[in-house]
């Protein structure tokens, strides 16, 4: 493998080793600014192109171009596409074996390679940083650039130390590059990296032909039928669920639906992964059922749908995740199936990754009673010891805690040969806990912000307005605006604020007369919250639960909208609040109280003016989903060629991925599918005609463009 001429312009190397004869709109100004010598942070939506930024001017410049990633999955894909294109590039992490870690450094010492690509924690190694340092790097890019925040989705403490590689390394020009980033995580990254006099370059976080809907679902029957419906209508896409435990459960109800699909989770074996992962790719499988451990990196272009199971975590995720929909630029769609119930897995995790400084010092107590007193070390499971700290405890949390002990120094946790339990060092037993450099303020500063995206992607849930510019105003993009084809946008009614009238007025008096009574009048005649919104609604719907205060059974409104179902009533709560009638207060216990304009509409002195989309006594029209697929048709300029043939499309298909698997690169790299489509309309028999197509570039030309032809000269004289 030859290194690339670095006399080579952008549009050079754009056409000779990626097939393309222009930049998309957004790649251009990121690609521009790197050139011209700028520290540049790009904000870019999934499936905007964010790597050819920084691969392209690596093909154009003397020295290496250190790209850092933080999955092992997302550097094996982005090195095995750049070496099957000729370019030199490898990858340092730890599933390297001996042999091939001193082959990639040797490559890496000897000047052969142009990228390497590195995990973020392999900079705290002195002898890689001392080659590195030996080394020429014309440019430090930073995927996934949201990891180094704390109001990022995925923080990774590991990536806190790149402020100081960037300096040891004499501060060479670096890029940071993340697909979703609010304001603050933004200024997080630029503080933290220390860039110089950036660009900062946001290419917006729309997606037009991305249809975004909620669904709500009664119960995990109706997730079923409804994800059924979707695999029926859109084909191909992901399912993504919050445990290992759902990722199971909804494989096996989708494996008998004619469905061919496939499972990833954190639990399956490497092989297990690998294979799914594969198959899904190079499009064996259609439908891959996954926790969040799957996508990031995965350039399948043609992912037509993605199912949020149960709700994520945070607006962030949720988008990331959707975003893997459509990156062929074709309508897809992006739905989110909720029922409240499903909070309680997040607030799950929220407690597990956000332990209490009580629960820390507990973990660290306990190491230093059951640790060797002359070596500190032990051995124990995570199960084991929240086990030992009571069954209160989430062993999730105690996992956390380790991680936290280790940061502040007070303990080592390494691997045992042949066991699958860690060796635990205690640094000092002597030492106790008030004496450890825990930063205690950083700690209950990541809780707030955490809770605050649940809260987040809840007003998500129950909103009621286009999906899209919801999403888009949180991330602060000024170009939001109501997309038009979401569920809402395209209701036959849509879900805009209206007078409410007859029955439905009703129950909202109702349920604002449950909130009056389960509240305090106060001196001054506002209302003070006694009760939360779980217990009220509980109220209203008659419920025996047995944690239901007897005062709250004994009210006249107790059992008032029995009729009503538990979503429709949180349904009519969400929308009573957006109205203003009832308002939350309070902290970590928020209660629900009424305001004066809840009153008025309760003593029917005022008109309710609010949404009915979800929770009304009429049924929910469905979207129609008729209308947008006429949208595809402006997608592709192939569409305008003639008529599709689509058993040629369907041969055509087939032979990329072959060839995929051949080349081992992703199947819209082999050819892309605007280009499939047109060749599937006009029909080239020749190379000459084939190669006029747009998206045929030389490598295509080169390696895989007489198969096609072939193809198409068999196919019509049949």
């Amino acid at each position: 493998m030859h290194l690339p001429a670095t006399e080579m312009s952008i549009e050079e190397a754009l056409s000779q080793y990626f097939g393309f004869d222009g930049l998309r709109a957004g790649q251009d100004a990121v690609v521009e600014a790197v050139m011209a010598g700028r520290d540049t942070l790009a904000i870019m939506p999934t499936g905007g192109g964010k790597s050819l930024c920084y691969q392209l001017p690596a093909l154009c410049r003397e020295g290496i171009t250190v790209v850092v990633s933080p999955l092992i999955a997302l550097m094996k894909d982005q090195v095995d596409a750049l070496q099957a294109r000729g370019i030199p590039a490898a990858a340092v992490n730890s599933s390297l074996g001996a042999e091939e870690y001193r082959q990639v450094m040797g490559a890496l010492r000897s000047g052969e390679l142009k990228l390497i690509y590195v995990a973020p924690e392999r900079f705290g190694q002195e002898g890689f940083m001392n080659l590195l340092r030996s080394l020429q790097v014309s440019l430090l890019a930073i995927d996934e650039a949201h990891c180094l925040s704390q109001w990022g989705h995925d923080f990774r403490p590991d990536y806190l130390r790149l402020g100081r590689v960037r300096e040891e390394l004499g501060f060479p020009q670096t890029m940071a590059l993340t697909a979703t980033a609010t304001s603050h995580v933004r200024a997080d990254i630029l503080n933290t990296l220390k860039l110089n006099d950036p660009a900062v370059i946001i290419s917006g976080f729309g997606r037009d032909n991305l249809n975004f809907a909620i669904t709500h679902c009664e119960n995990r029957q109706a997730k079923f039928e409804r994800i059924r419906k979707v695999i029926a209508e859109w084909k191909k896409g992901i399912i993504y669920c919050s445990t290992r435990k759902n990722v199971m459960t909804v494989f096996e109800e989708i494996s008998g639906c004619g469905s061919n699909a496939v499972a990833y989770h954190a639990g399956m074996t490497d092989d297990e992964r690998e294979y799914s992962q594969n198959a899904f790719i190079s499009g064996r499988a259609d439908v891959v059922v996954a926790t969040n451990a799957f996508g990031m990196g995965i350039d399948r272009a043609d992912v037509r749908f993605v199912l949020h199971f149960e709700i994520p975590g945070s607006i962030e995720a949720y988008y990331q995740e959707a975003g893997r929909a459509g990156r062929d630029g074709e309508l897809s769609a992006c739905e989110l199936l909720f029922n409240h119930a499903d909070l309680k897995t997040q607030e799950f995790f929220f407690e597990g990754s956000n332990p209490s400084i009580q629960t820390i010092r507990s973990v660290y107590n306990l190491l230093r009673a059951r640790c060797n007193p002359d070596t500190g070390e032990l051995q124990m499971t995570v199960d084991n010891m929240a086990e030992e700290l009571g069954k209160e405890v989430n062993p999730m949390a105690v996992g956390t805690s380790l991680s936290a002990l280790i940061h502040a120094g007070a303990i080592t946790r390494s691997d045992v040969a042949g066991s699958n339990t860690k060796l635990t060092r205690v640094t000092n037993p002597g030492a106790g806990f008030a004496t450890l450099p825990i930063d205690t303020e950083s700690i209950e500063e990541k809780a707030r912000r955490d809770h605050q995206k649940i809260e987040a992607i809840t007003r998500y849930a129950y909103s009621a307005g286009c999906r899209q510019r919801w999403i888009l105003e949180y991330f602060g993009d000024p170009s939001a605006s109501d997309c038009g084809h979401c569920d809402v946008c395209n209701a036959e009614e849509p879900g805009d604020v209206e007078d409410i009238y007859g029955e439905d007025l009703v129950i909202v008096r109702k349920a604002l007369a449950g909130v009056a009574r389960a509240s305090r009048r106060l001196p001054d005649g506002s209302w003070q919250g006694i009760f939360g919104r779980a217990k009220i609604t509980d109220m209203l719907r008659g419920s025996q639960r047995a944690g239901l205060p007897p005062q709250l059974t004994r009210l006249s409104t107790y059992g008032l909208l029995s009729g009503m179902t538990d979503t429709k009533l949180r349904a009519l709560f969400r929308a009573m609040q957006e109205g203003g009638l009832i308002t939350t207060t309070g902290g970590e216990l928020p209660l629900i109280t009424l305001t004066a304009k809840g009153e008025d509409v309760m003593k029917e002195k005022a008109q309710a003016r609010l949404t009915t989309r979800i929770w009304s006594s009429a049924a929910a029209k469905p979207a129609r989903t008729a209308t947008l697929k006429k949208r595809s048709e402006r997608v592709l300029d192939a569409m305008q060629l003639g008529r599709l043939d689509k058993a040629l499309y369907e041969h055509l298909s087939e032979l990329r991925r072959d060839l995929a698997s051949e080349f081992r690169m992703p199947v819209f790299r082999v050819l892309n599918t605007e280009t499939m489509r047109a060749m599937a309309t006009v029909k080239p028999t020749t190379i000459e005609a084939a190669s006029r197509l747009k998206g045929v570039g030389p490598w295509t030309r080169q390696n895989v463009l007489r198969a096609f032809v072939d193809l198409i000269q068999d196919y019509e004289q049949v």
